[in-house]
């Protein structure tokens, strides 16, 4: 007995303070919790990139995968797409599959550009974009659902920004009245980067800077205007950025009539200076034409009154006499 109380003080002094001994009951249970916990269920989640860029009439592709909790999933899904907001944004994109089909039966596709690339039952809603314009450029949303419990639905919070990039493209060039009989002139050009615009011409050189017009960076617009027109000629806008430049031009003339009537501008495109040209050469044709054939009129002409029937008679030829006319 002395012994057993000796032993048992050995080891309540070799163990320290607090400890006490577990028993292989509790040992294994838990390593087992210790199992389960390090290995979580799946979860809801997407993959996107934050940003894909592309050239305007060119083809983008939207990447986007997701995960779920399910450990197998055959039953219907519907993907969908959607541009601008996540959740309430107009849908450009959807498709359904029914149970057990790969196949994702297009349902909507905005304009006929958006294309599934991705396999909904392989976790891919990857999207493609065809003849990207620079309306396009915007923030994108991938959404999948699963049929059943609402909770078995899943979107992206942040989407993915597509940047679409363009050379410049002037989209309005105009000629304005302006006050005590002057003239003003607006450009309009779109691109991505915006471009920059200069106004060239009659008295102003070359690549004399507009003074911003309304609308100036409007989206992927922006607008410039030349105040004063003082001279008559050509006057030419240049729209440029990294990706290159365009221009266009507008001719200004002024007549001035016999009277102090005021002076009157003729704005013309370089196009609508052809197209002037042309009318012009047309009607010249046809006055010619006029001229050659000339267009009997309406009422027929009126007799000369005759002077004499004698002298009449005279210079007509006997066969062309009337029978029961005699001559004197």
């Amino acid at each position: 007995m002395d012994r057993s109380i000796g032993l048992l003080a050995c080891l309540v002094g070799i163990l320290p303070m607090g400890s006490f001994v577990r028993t292989k009951r509790d040992t294994t249970g838990n390593l087992l919790n210790a199992e389960a916990h390090s290995a979580p269920a799946q979860r809801w989640s997407m993959q996107v990139p934050a940003e894909v860029s592309a050239a305007a009439g060119e083809a983008a592709v939207l990447p986007c995968t997701f995960t779920h909790p399910h450990r197998h999933y055959d039953g219907p899904l519907t993907a969908i797409w959607r541009a601008g907001e996540a959740y309430a944004g107009p849908q450009v994109f959807r498709c359904a599959a029914a149970r057990g089909s790969e196949l994702c039966q297009t349902a909507l596709s905005l304009h006929g550009r958006f294309r599934l690339l991705g396999n909904p039952r392989r976790n891919d809603l990857s999207l493609r974009v065809e003849r990207l314009a620079l309306a396009d450029d915007g923030r994108y949303f991938c959404r999948v659902e699963f049929a059943g419990d609402v909770h078995d639905r899943y979107e992206s919070r942040h989407g993915i920004r597509l940047h679409v990039t363009a050379a410049p493209r002037i989209v309005n060039l105009s000629v304005l009245p302006g006050p005590a009989h002057a003239f003003r002139a607006l450009c309009t050009a779109e691109g991505e980067p915006p471009p920059a615009l200069d106004w060239s011409g009659p008295a102003l050189g070359n690549g004399s800077a507009a003074v911003p017009g309304p609308g100036q960076g409007h989206g992927h617009q922006v607008t410039a205007e030349l105040s004063a027109l003082a001279h008559d000629g050509r006057y030419t806008c240049t729209a440029s950025n990294s990706l290159g430049r365009a221009e266009a031009s507008v001719y200004l003339f002024r007549f001035h009539g016999a009277s102090a009537a005021p002076a009157l501008a003729l704005p013309l495109g370089a196009l609508g200076l052809k197209a002037l040209l042309l009318l012009g050469v047309l009607a010249a044709r046809a006055a010619a034409r006029r001229q050659q054939h000339p267009v009997a009129p309406d009422t027929p002409p009126r007799p000369q009154a005759q002077e004499s029937n004698y002298e009449n008679l005279s210079q007509m030829r006997p066969r062309d006499l009337p029978a029961a006319m005699c001559v004197p």
